[in-house]
This record gives structure tokens, sequence and C-alpha cells, in this order.
């Protein structure tokens, strides 16, 4: 009958161990831009995006531009990380006030996986600091929100 248990025990200590591994070598850590710069893992950044670099390789389904740190004091002289992404542009990607990136740095270069588009909310005002005034919102459309 113990040795049931401890077969039992055993067992339940191998597939917890092998799912906590599972668990950790699937998490992406967020990191800086400096630090994705040179990270040589697979790492999250979020970053500002400078549209007077953005460049679409329609041949090869390739989107380039720079980001900054969306904390940067002044946007002009705030350093960039080139990046790279294959595939389709998402849709509001002109819109985007930060993106979101997972990937990793090759030859200097960030290569993302993949993109989460950060757009600016639709219930906020048009300074993006209060939000929209469901009674305005009512009057103007002439129908309640409910």
């Amino acid at each position: 009958m113990k040795a049931k248990y401890i077969i039992g025990a055993a067992i339940i200590v191998v597939f917890l161990s092998w799912g906590a591994s599972a668990f950790l070598k699937t998490t992406i850590q967020y990191v800086s831009l400096g630090e994705a710069e040179h990270s040589t893992q697979t790492v999250q950044v979020m970053g500002k995006v400078d549209f007077s670099q953005v460049n679409y390789n329609t041949t090869e389904s390739r989107l380039e531009f720079a980001v900054y740190d969306p904390k940067a004091q002044d946007s002009v002289t705030a350093p960039r990380m080139k990046v790279m992404y294959y595939g389709v542009v998402p849709g509001n990607f002109d819109q985007a006030k930060s993106v979101v990136l997972k990937g990793r740095t090759s030859e200097g270069v960030f290569v993302a996986d993949q993109m989460l588009v950060k757009c600016p909310s639709k219930y906020q005002g048009e300074g993006g600091q209060e939000y929209q005034d469901m009674r305005k919102h009512e009057q103007a459309t002439g129908s309640s929100g409910v």
C-alpha cells in the first residue's frame, strides 16, 4: 500500500515540475528599449512609433520603423530602436499612440514576431485626458447608451 502512495506522489511531482517549466518557458519579460537592444532571448517592449521612419516593403511584407521610449521628455532627441515586422500592417497602425512588440534583436535590429497597436480611446475627449460626457453623446445621436 505504501508503494502506491510513493509512486503517486512521484507522478504528481513530475507533472508539477513539467508544468512549471512549460509555464516559465512561455512567459515573456517586459524590458526597456535599451535592454531589448542587447537581449538574446525573446522579450516584450513598449515604445512610441517615429512615423518619420516608417517604411513598408510590399514585396517582402516587411514593415520597418523606429520606436522610442514613451516616457522620454523630448521625443526629438530620444534614442531610437530600429524595428522590423514581417506580416500585414495593422489597420490602425497610423493612429498608434504606442506599440507593444514581442521579438528579439538580430544584427542590431529588433525583429518583432508580434505587434499590438495601442490607439487612443474612442471614449476620451479631444485633449485625451477626460472622458466624453455621455449626456452630450445622447443629445447628439438622439439615443441612450443603453
